[in-house]
């Protein structure tokens, strides 16, 4: 044992005291490096699927609000949503684009969608979680 002490005294006492240290410095800085990029490429998928929510809950909206009431245009009573139309075309956009949602009506006759989409890190095990979409729709006429 004592010749084990004696080899790392000579060690020590000797001109290799910095032996390796840069390679521990290099080793740390890789480390942080890779934990800073995989923050970056995490956060920009969840921006992404944020954004992905988001144009979504608005593609819906606007396809639910293009239902118009055709029975009541040609009649003269007003053009107005068809809501039946809207609930349905909502749904199926947001079906077709593989998005859970809720298809509601405002008091002012507009179409409301919400989306929820799940979205999980590539790299880190946090930050992972349900990103959301609120969009709303409203059929304006325009006299032409």
């Amino acid at each position: 044992m004592t010749g084990v002490i004696a080899r790392l005294r000579a060690r020590l006492a000797g001109g290799e005291r910095d032996r390796g240290s840069i390679s521990l410095f290099v080793a740390t800085a890789f480390i942080a490096i890779l934990a800073v990029l995989a923050l970056v490429a995490d956060g920009a998928g969840k921006l992404s699927a944020l954004n992905h929510a988001q144009a979504t809950a608005q593609e819906a909206a606007r396809a639910g609000a293009d239902t118009v009431n055709a029975g009541a245009a040609i009649s003269g009573d007003g053009i107005t949503i068809d809501r039946n139309a809207a609930q349905h075309a909502a749904t199926a956009y947001l079906a077709q684009a593989g998005v859970n949602g809720s298809v509601s009506f405002g008091s002012d006759g507009s179409i409301i969608v919400d989306t929820t989409q799940t979205y999980t890190p590539q790299f880190l095990p946090v930050g992972g979680g349900t990103v959301t979409g609120h969009a709303s729709a409203k059929l304006i006429l325009q006299g032409g």
